[in-house]
Formats: C-alpha cells, sequence, structure tokens
C-alpha cells in the first residue's frame, strides 16, 4: 500500500509513508500526489497510527520536488488541475491532527522542500541538502514555499533561499530553524524514533489541540496560495519557463538574459 510510488505501512504507532521513485529522486508525478493524498487519508483515519513519518526511499533524495518532464508539458489549464490537486495534498498532510515529521536524506530540493513545510517536524541527516532552485526553471514556489518558509526563518533569508538557488548543508538549515535538527547520518532512523515515541506518549487530543492552535495564522495563507497558482498558470507555455525546464533536462545552465541585437534589450526577462 498504497501503490508503485508512495509506500504506506504502520509499525508500533507510527504510520510510514515513503516516495518510492529514487530512479529519478523521489520526483513527483500525478500519480505520486494521488498516492500521497490516499497514504495520508489512511494515517489520518488509522486507529493504530499516532505519528505519521513522511520520507523519501533510498539515501539520494527525499524528494527533488515536481517531476520537470510533467511540469515542461503543462499548458494553463494543466497547471490549474495539477494546481488543485496540490492543495488536496497540502490539506491532506495539514488537516491530520496527528504529528507528522519529514525525515530527510539526501537532497530536498523545490517541491521536496515545500512538503517538508508543510510537516510539523524535520529531522534530517547532516549530509543533507536543502535547495530551492525554481528561480532557475523559471518557476515560483507559491505552493507554502513563499508563505511558510518565512515564517521558519525570516522574510530576508527566505528571500535568501528562493530567489538565489543557493544549497545549505543540514546543520545550517537547523541553525536557521528551517528545520528542528540535523543528526549524523547513521542516527537519523534512531533521531527519528526517539522524537516518534515521546509524541506517542503524549495525549492525542492535546496534539491535535495544539497543532489545529498553532497552524492557525498558517492556515489564512490558502488564498495566497490559490492566488499564486492561477498567477503561476499562466507562465506555463512562457519562454522563460520552456527555458529553464529545458536547461535542466539538458543539463545547462539557463540562459533568461539572452541578447537581443535588434533591440538592444533580450529576449527574455526584460
Amino acid at each position: 500500500m498504497t501503490g508503485p510510488d508512495v509506500g504506506y505501512a504502520v509499525s508500533d504507532g507510527v504510520a510510514a509513508v515513503t516516495i518510492n521513485r529514487p530512479e529519478v529522486h523521489n520526483a513527483f508525478r500525478e500519480q505520486t500526489i494521488r498516492e500521497l493524498i490516499d497514504a495520508f487519508d489512511q494515517a489520518d483515519a488509522d486507529p493504530e497510527a499516532g505519528v505519521v513519518v513522511l520520507t523519501g526511499a533510498g539515501a539520494e533524495a527525499f524528494s527533488t520536488g515536481g517531476d520537470v518532464r510533467m511540469e515542461d508539458a503543462f499548458d494553463p489549464a494543466e497547471g490549474r488541475r495539477m494546481a488543485r490537486l496540490l492543495i488536496r495534498l497540502a490539506e491532506a498532510i495539514r488537516g491530520t491532527g496527528k504529528p507528522v515529521i519529514a525525515k530527510i536524506r539526501g537532497w530536498c530540493v523545490g517541491g521536496g522542500n515545500e512538503l517538508i513545510l508543510l510537516c510539523d517536524f524535520a529531522i534530517a541527516a547532516e549530509s543533507a541538502v536543502f535547495a530551492h532552485t525554481d528561480s532557475r526553471l523559471g518557476n515560483s514556489p507559491i505552493w507554502y514555499g513563499t508563505q511558510l518558509l518565512p515564517r521558519l526563518v525570516g522574510d530576508r533569508r527566505a528571500k535568501e533561499i528562493l530567489m538565489l538557488g543557493r544549497h545549505y548543508p543540514a546543520a545550517r538549515a537547523a541553525e536557521m530553524g528551517w528545520i528542528n535538527e540535523a543528526v549524523p547520518d547513521d542516527e537519523l532512523d534512531a533521531a527519528v524514533d526517539r522524537w516518534c515515541r515521546t509524541l506517542l506518549d503524549a495525549s492525542p487530543q492535546a496534539l491535535r489541540l495544539t497543532k489545529l492552535s498553532v497552524d492557525t495564522t498558517a492556515d489564512l495563507s490558502l488564498p495566497s496560495v490559490r492566488h499564486g497558482f492561477e498567477t503561476l498558470s499562466h507562465i506555463y507555455g512562457s519562454a522563460e519557463f520552456h527555458e529553464g525546464t529545458t536547461a535542466f533536462l539538458e543539463r545547462r545552465p539557463p540562459r533568461f538574459r539572452r541578447s537581443n541585437p535588434r533591440t538592444g534589450g533580450t529576449e527574455m526577462g526584460r
């Protein structure tokens, strides 16, 4: 359970939700998103599950976000349809009253980072690397990236992360408050288990009410997400967006500001 893209299993009160696409660094496609929704719905309804742990298969990546080949084919209508699906996933993660812990190994990039922002806690191996590369793809992280990251690290640091595309080691991410803890790689499983045991010893109704109360203000950002997706849908098919996705797939730097000799300006990104 639930399918080829996402695994779901419950043991000792912990529901493990695993993105199982290590061959593409656990990038998610539509099927992945639907299976994640199903997994979190199962965990929410499962009386045996008191804590949910979200992770990615293998040691290379937690997730590198949306599958770029999928996104490259988007047009505005498809973008809106996927936006509705992603909002459903966010509501499935944030809407469960059970604590959700992101367990992170390897790359945590773009939409993968937005996934961990939707979780209540984030614990990473020291070798994990965090980044937002949307500015290199002609894209914008409006699926709670622009809304939730500033609440954790502050506006200026969030703009640095989201706009410059730099890579950050786990220890630095923990120092900024981006994640809760960075631990030696071989201690990650044990560290997450300790967090799970502590949470499972607490009152479920107290955890549910506390989570709901803390999340109240952030939940008001949903209109910003909806507005962001509507705006974002209009860039699909744009020259800059396709330059970004094509450059990524061709493993080369994007050229957003190529000079136009006739006008003295640029073909993209004036």
